[in-house]
């Protein structure tokens, strides 16, 4: 489909509509069929701002539904399973928490984008460039970022087991790479490896806990509750905030339901908006269609509240619109727009069962209190974020593709900076520890851990900011493991189901795959060489080698990408 750009422009709708290889599986919009067909050839620079523009709002909706609503949900379905993350910092089930629920939430938009960019062979490399392209990334200016920001002692068993599992994930995929090919033993090999992880995390934490002689008692009450490997436990400040109780009404009103469903709907906070610079208000405004979106689609369960965050009029909308939403987007809609029996669509079947279950619930439910199996919103929720994360990210894919047959790119290095950067770098988030309201007495407010604290760089180095170096640096090695392995393994299986074949070809489009992975390598062996050697004491001066190499990194990888540096592949 590159060859596109080589023929006369009077050509290029031709070409792409009659070439198979031009033809984007799943997505809404055929982005190839619109730069080509429908913008005439003197507007493509416009096309093409049109599609960065969108590109930009893709990311917003991946980390918007991440950070929200998926994850949110994820930390009510772990509560209702006995794995909060309330739990004291030394027991086991919280560590199994943090690697399992907490590693899912944090690289939900990275895996989602892994598995729909493996589920098709043409932009494999895409999955490749990116999971590689996050790792150095995040390994390199985040990690470095936290250490000019905040210098501090990291942990150091947390550290090197997560460096070594993480170099061995890297070491598997250069082979995969080099063989060309992954089987389904080695697809399931990668999710094994995970839960090997995963164990030996718990048993780490056991022996680790047996030896310091605590047991299974809960932390004081004046200790931070943190999902953390600690070897010492990090200083807490007082979060400062708003007097939230001072809004409240003396006397408790009842509200209507039409006045629940008009407040729930609403994705603005007044008090905050008049508080709030320009910028943060312009950002803002392009959230709000999204956000109004995501409310009207995919219900939160926030165990936190006395209510559970239980709108008994927009909930029992919630039952028509999430399953809607399902259906409309599992395979760009086809199963929703399939006939049953060539007579009545399915969607119209769901349609008449979810809005008889609306009405029942409506009916049986009250304003103020929410019922009993209120949890089971938590399981539509995430069902619906987990749609439109995997709806986003089709696109996001899709668009990637379409761009880099515009300029001519190798997927692999739209992978390593578009995709990587965008999965990286995040926005404005909640991430890290919180609490609530400050007080000017007492105790300190002890810190809540969002079930997100994830490696985007921003989230990160306001961890960092906020006395918490160490849960940010250890985020940048352990949660990026999930992404490839998980990414990896569950892209393939999915890529053979489709096909019915046991085999994947992971054949890579350009030499700066092989750049690519040496550098990720280079960058661990890096810090674990020199993480230890400073005895785990991470100044400013490990912040800017790490800065600096990925700079060096950027550009061996974009020269090599436009030929100006010859490497011989494998």
């Amino acid at each position: 489909c590159w060859e596109v750009r080589k023929h006369n422009s009077s050509e290029w709708c031709h070409f792409i509509r009659s070439n198979p290889d031009c033809r984007l599986d799943g997505g809404f919009l055929d982005y190839l069929d619109g730069v080509f067909c429908v913008f005439p050839p003197r507007l493509l620079p416009l096309a093409v701002t049109l599609y960065a523009l969108w590109l930009l709002y893709l990311f917003i909706i991946l980390g918007v539904t991440a950070e929200k609503f998926f994850c949110p949900n994820l930390s009510a379905i772990s509560t209702n399973l006995k794995l909060s993350h309330n739990v004291a910092v030394f027991s086991l089930t919280s560590r199994l928490h943090g690697v399992t629920f907490l590693a899912f939430g944090n690289g939900a938009p990275d895996v989602f984008s892994a598995v729909v960019a493996f589920s098709d062979p043409r932009t494999a490399g895409l999955a490749i460039g990116a999971i590689f392209g996050a790792g150095v990334f995040v390994t390199t200016v985040v990690a470095g970022g936290i250490a000019l920001v905040k210098p501090f002692t990291a942990a150091s068993r947390p550290f090197l087991r997560d460096v070594i599992f993480y170099m061995v994930a890297v070491f598997l995929t250069f082979v995969v790479l080099y063989l060309g090919s992954i089987r389904l033993g080695e697809a399931l090999g990668y999710l094994g490896l995970y839960v090997f992880y995963v164990l030996t995390v718990v048993l780490c934490t056991w022996i680790h806990r047996r030896q310091r002689g605590d047991g299974l008692a809960p932390p004081g009450p004046w200790e931070p509750d943190m999902p953390t490997d600690v070897e010492e436990p990090e200083p807490t400040g007082i979060n400062s905030g708003d007097y939230g109780e001072e809004y409240r009404p003396l006397l408790a009103s009842r509200e209507t339901s039409l006045r629940i469903l008009t407040t729930a709907l609403s994705p603005l906070d007044y008090r905050k908006w008049r508080r709030k610079p320009w910028y943060w208000r312009l950002f803002k405004a392009f959230k709000v269609p999204v956000e109004v979106l995501l409310l009207l689609t995919v219900p939160v369960v926030d165990p936190d509240k006395d209510d559970l965050n239980w709108k008994r009029p927009l909930n029992c909308l919630h039952i028509l619109t999430s399953p809607l939403l399902c259906v409309f987007t599992l395979k760009s809609g086809a199963y929703g727009l399939y006939q049953i029996q060539g007579i009545f669509p399915v969607w119209g079947l769901v349609t008449l069962a979810a809005s008889a279950l609306a009405l029942i619930i409506f009916i049986t439910t009250s304003n103020e209190e929410p019922p009993k199996y209120h949890c089971v919103f938590a399981f539509l929720g995430f069902l619906a974020s987990a749609m439109w994360i995997n709806a986003a990210a089709t696109e996001l894919v899709n668009i990637l593709r379409t761009l880099g047959v515009i300029f001519q790119l190798s997927n692999i290095v739209l992978g390593l900076t578009l995709l990587a950067w965008g999965n990286s770098i995040g926005g404005e988030g909640s991430a890290g520890p919180q609490g609530p309201p400050g007080r000017p007495w007492g105790p300190p407010a002890i810190p809540k851990v969002s079930l997100c604290p994830s490696t985007d760089t921003f989230s990160d180095l306001t961890m960092a900011r906020q006395g918490y170096p160490r849960m940010a640096f250890s985020a940048c090695f352990g949660g990026i493991i999930f992404n490839i392995l998980v990414g990896v393994g569950l892209g393939c299986l999915l890529q053979m189901t489709q096909s019915s074949q046991p085999l994947v070809k992971l054949e890579p489009d350009s030499p700066l795959v092989w750049v690519l992975a040496g550098a990720l390598g280079l960058s661990l062996v890096f810090s674990f060489v020199t993480v230890p050697a400073q005895c785990f004491q991470l100044g400013k001066a490990y912040g800017i080698c790490l800065i600096a190499y990925y700079l060096v990194f950027l550009c061996v990888a974009l020269l090599t990408e436009f030929r100006v540096i010859h490497f011989s592949t494998p």
